[in-house]
This record gives structure tokens, sequence and C-alpha cells, in this order.
């Protein structure tokens, strides 16, 4: 099973602020993305992470990689920046890349941690899963929205979960209304 998150920021404090987050304090955040996470996704499930993982954390990485289940590949977000520097964090990742092509099913799906206008397969029904605008209802929002096939795998529109493809397009037709 595939499963998709983005911009989860374990341990960043000002998250809690910007994203208006539902909990008391990082400690809390951090206990339910875990906790989130391993409920849904079994050992041998791939889980792709859609970028900013991790920010502002005293810990490394690897504290929390080492804790979730699941087949974990990362497309590198603009905070990603310190799992890419810690040599245990980059143990737990079966790939990490900028943009990655999958199948999902029947589906053709290219990955990225930024929101992309025009992908490869775009026109012939491709999807595109992104994070990186949280759950912003700016410009970039209203178009990507446009598009048809884009979704947005933030964790704050998504349950602070990983979620499989039905769940994500569900989950943004109900936030962009």
């Amino acid at each position: 099973m595939n499963y998709y998150i983005a911009d989860l920021h374990f341990d960043h404090k000002n998250i809690l602020k910007f994203d208006n987050r539902p909990f008391v304090d990082v400690e809390e955040m951090n206990s339910t993305l875990i906790k989130r996470w391993n409920v849904k996704v079994q050992d041998n499930d791939d889980v792709w992470i859609l970028g900013d993982f991790c920010y502002h954390s005293e810990k490394d990485p690897s504290y929390y990689l080492k804790q979730l289940k699941g087949r974990k590949h990362l497309l590198i977000g603009n905070h990603d920046r310190v799992i890419l520097n810690s040599n245990a964090a980059l143990q737990y990742f079966d790939s990490i890349e900028h943009l990655q092509h999958i199948k999902d099913g029947k589906y053709n799906m290219i990955l990225c941690h930024f929101p992309i206008a025009e992908w490869n397969g775009k026109h012939r029904g491709a999807y595109h899963i992104f994070g990186h605008i949280h759950a912003n209802r700016d410009e970039t929002f209203e178009f990507m929205k446009k598009c048809g096939r884009a979704f947005n795998a933030g964790c704050m529109i998504n349950n602070y979960e990983p979620v499989t493809l039905d769940e994500l397009i569900e989950n943004n037709r109900a936030f962009r209304e």
C-alpha cells in the first residue's frame, strides 16, 4: 500500500502557530503524528514523505524515523537539510529524490515537495502529489486546485496521518470547498 504525507515538521514549535495546529505543544504534536502514522502504516507499506519532515529539532531526525513503520521515501523539501546531513537519518530511507515518478494502482504519479504547474503525463491522466503550501489558501492554492489531478499531501489537511490516494483525493475535495 502507498501512503502520502507532507510537512510534518517534527519538533517545530512555531509550526503550531503558523498552521494553527490543534496541539498544546510540540510534544503532543510529535506523539500524535507518530501514533496516527503507526496505526495506519504496516511494515511492508511505502510511505512517500513529500518534504519538511523535521525542523528546528534538538533531536536528530533518526529519533523520529526509527519510531515510524513502513518503507520511507523522502521527496526533499526546503527544510530537509538536517536529514541530508545526518548519516543516522539517511539509513531509514529506501529512496531520497527531488522528484519521483511512481505507479499507485493504475495511476501514474509525479511526487515533489513543491507544487508544479506542469508535470509529465498531466494531460494523459497522471496525478501530481505535493506539499509545501500547508493549508494556505493563497494564489498557489487557487492555481493548484484548478489543475484537477494535483493534490496536497500536507498533514494538516489529512488528519495528521499518512493517507492513501483515495483518502488524499477526498480530503483535498473537502478542503477545497
